[in-house]
């Protein structure tokens, strides 16, 4: 009864009020079973750990699956400004909300995915929900699917200036498998600490090595791969038959 009876007083206000890993922030009531979670510090909060760490009023941060915003909204009072791209239209909302919540005028959200080319194509949530963080460029025929605009790589970074990125974090439910690649160039020139969440269990069980193998090959010029908690990767390691079985987070360094 409580818990209905507090869902329906911050819808009725507006808004939330809690801290994320010592911030202080105004949230969407829509999710506020996630965000007292993430409060809680039961959400990932080796991520937050990253962000503080790579961070800094000189630096930017590029945000590719940002959801509904917490790891954008962090990012926001740690970085110098944050590019933050997410396709999901229901998700957008959320996270357009939770930025004019806290009044962060350094962040640029751009509703679009990252894929092949510039068009329109359809994603859904891996389990059949407009806006959860499961939606992908892998499930295009899933219930409750959206039609999204798509930028290539190629434009994207040609208009958006990516001199400055001190952290980018990807996590967009097992479409890095095609976007690395065509990130490759850039991220061997500039050699930006890279937060990479992988999928494998979307792929089918015959393609999975091949293509961790190949997200292997297009990170190749990073010399230290590790857990955000810390404990050194091989990265041979991602295309062990185990790894091939689990979603995993790399941190990846110069």
């Amino acid at each position: 009864m409580w818990t209905t009876l507090r869902k329906t007083l911050y819808r009725a206000r507006g808004f939330m009020e809690t801290d994320l890993a010592g911030e202080r922030f105004r949230l969407d009531p829509y999710h506020s079973t996630f965000w007292r979670k993430a409060a809680a510090g039961k959400w990932e909060p080796e991520t937050f750990a990253v962000l503080n760490a790579h961070l800094g009023p000189d630096r930017d941060y590029l945000d590719i699956g940002a959801w509904i915003g917490p790891t954008v909204l962090y990012g926001a009072r740690k970085a110098r400004r944050v590019v933050a791209l997410e396709p999901d239209p229901v998700a957008f909302r959320a996270l357009s909300w939770n930025i004019e919540l806290n009044g962060l005028d350094n962040v640029s959200a751009l509703p679009v995915a990252l894929a092949e080319r510039v068009g329109v194509t359809r994603m859904a949530g891996m389990r059949g929900e407009r806006g959860d963080s499961t939606t992908s460029l892998l499930n295009p025929t899933g219930e409750a699917g959206s039609e999204v605009v798509t930028l290539d790589w190629e434009t994207f970074s040609a208009s958006v200036d990516l001199s400055a990125i001190g952290l980018v974090k990807i996590d967009v439910e097992g479409a890095e498998f095609d976007l690395l690649p065509r990130m490759a160039p850039w991220l061997a020139l500039a050699r930006p600490p890279l937060l990479l969440s992988t999928h494998a269990p979307y792929l089918p069980q015959s393609q999975r090595a091949d293509r961790m193998a190949g997200l292997r090959e297009a990170l190749s010029g990073y010399t230290t791969w590790q857990h955000p908690t810390g404990q050194r990767i091989d990265p041979a390691d991602i295309c062990t038959d185990a790894a091939l079985e689990r979603f995993d987070t790399i941190l990846l360094t110069a």
